[in-house]
């Protein structure tokens, strides 16, 4: 069944090529808005969950059913690159002790880890899907989402299996911290999530992921982990610089991971490595809001040229939001990015992070992801910051109707 959406007062399609650029303001940034292939009085054509047309609402052609959204704007839906949906527990106390003092170390995990052990696939599922419905609801059509609260064969192997079908991609994060049990030989840890579990897992998962970061893996056991999993067939992810400078970038860069999350603490050299390749750096404000750590530059990185993704880390400890709106006001506040920045990277730039040319985009034969606001132009996503201004959402092309009703302007 094709559905004509009509009514779009402005367009995002991210395909300049496609249809150059329409700034949305006299005064806007138009270097940057120009990946943005905006198209005003627009319309969209979905057929199934695919874009079938795209163009101006006078040349639309007719569908079997028909979406007037009265001028609102419509962007792609976000694209999450970096989340960790599936746990039991919450530590909402230990939120509260770092705004009154505590400086994070990452030791929060461990916590997780023994609610998870304890948690049932159902208790599991149930988590995963209620972080996904808040997600739609706030315009996230694209989901990847990681393991790590398992740290062991069993929970590991049934995170894997609960997240298998969930969500978009599924990436294996043995590798999140060394468990207590492998406290005084963390090789043999290294040895069990590149062996045995990562064999577990392989079924259900699509990449591979380590967090190298002082208390967790260091440059050497990143690197061998990752290496078993290139050899397994998965694509390569990596968390770093959260915490403290690393030695891991470069050769991560070289290895072929496909992005490198957190960019905190980056040298010269490393955002050289990172700007001449094609790994994708990923940032995720989100975290350093709830750790009170510094937040990543993302100006160095983006004048650079490196490509940049936006995404929530959503997880129980450090960043417990599912709302990609919320990262985006971050990132033009404290992170350097201007609102045409921020808006490619949470949907076009997750889409490269995650190595995907179906999402994050509004083109022909894309999957059929859009989301509309209630509000004419997407500079309203930052203008009036906290405020639910998505009003509809299509994923993979069923419409969810949110009915948020536009302000008259």
């Amino acid at each position: 069944m094709s559905t004509l959406v009509t009514g779009i007062g402005l367009l995002v399609t991210n395909d300049p090529d496609q249809w150059g650029h329409e700034s949305p303001l006299p005064d806007a940034d138009t270097r940057s808005a120009d990946r943005l292939g905006q198209i005003r009085d627009a319309a969209v054509v979905l057929d199934g969950d695919r874009i079938s047309w795209i163009g101006r609402a006078t040349a639309a052609p007719a569908a079997d059913d028909a979406v007037d959204l009265g001028g609102a704007a419509v962007i792609p839906g976000f694209v999450d690159s970096h989340t960790h949906p599936v746990f039991a527990g919450e530590r909402s106390d230990e939120f509260d002790a770092r705004l009154t003092g505590q400086r994070y170390d990452g030791g929060g995990i461990r916590r997780t880890m023994a609610a998870t052990r304890a948690g049932s696939d159902d208790h599991l599922g149930a988590m995963v899907d209620g972080l996904l419905a808040e997600m739609t609801r706030q315009g996230t059509t694209c989901v990847e989402g990681k393991t790590g609260y398992g740290l062991d064969l069993a929970t590991e192997t049934r995170s894997a299996r609960v997240l298998a079908g969930r969500v978009d991609e599924v990436t294996f994060l043995g590798a999140h911290v060394v468990p207590p049990e492998y406290a005084a030989r963390p090789d043999d840890y290294v040895d069990l999530v590149r062996g045995p579990m990562l064999e577990a897992v392989r079924e259900d998962v699509s990449w591979i992921d380590v967090f190298c970061e002082q208390g967790a893996f260091d440059t050497d056991q990143t690197l061998a982990i990752l290496a078993a999993g290139r050899d397994a067939g998965l694509g390569l992810r990596l968390h770093a610089a959260q915490l403290h400078p690393t030695s891991v970038i470069a050769p991560a860069v070289e290895m072929g991971v496909a992005a490198i999350d957190h960019c905190t603490f980056l040298s010269d050299a490393d955002v050289e490595a990172i700007a001449g390749s094609s790994t994708v750096a990923t940032l995720l404000p989100a975290a350093e809001f709830s750790t009170l750590q510094p937040y990543p530059d993302a100006s160095r990185l983006l004048a650079a040229g490196a490509t940049v993704a936006l995404a929530t880390d959503c997880n129980p400890g450090t960043a417990f939001t599912s709302s990609m709106p919320f990262c985006l006001a971050i990132a033009v506040r404290e992170m350097g990015m201007t609102p045409a920045q921020a808006l490619w990277s949470a949907t076009a730039g997750g889409a490269a992070a995650l190595r995907r040319d179906d999402v994050g985009v509004v083109r022909v034969g894309a999957r059929a992801d859009l989301l509309a606001l209630a509000a004419p132009s997407w500079l309203h996503l930052f203008y009036r910051p906290g405020v639910p201004l998505v009003s509809h959402v299509w994923h993979r092309g069923v419409h969810h109707d949110l009915s948020v009703p536009s302000l008259t302007f």
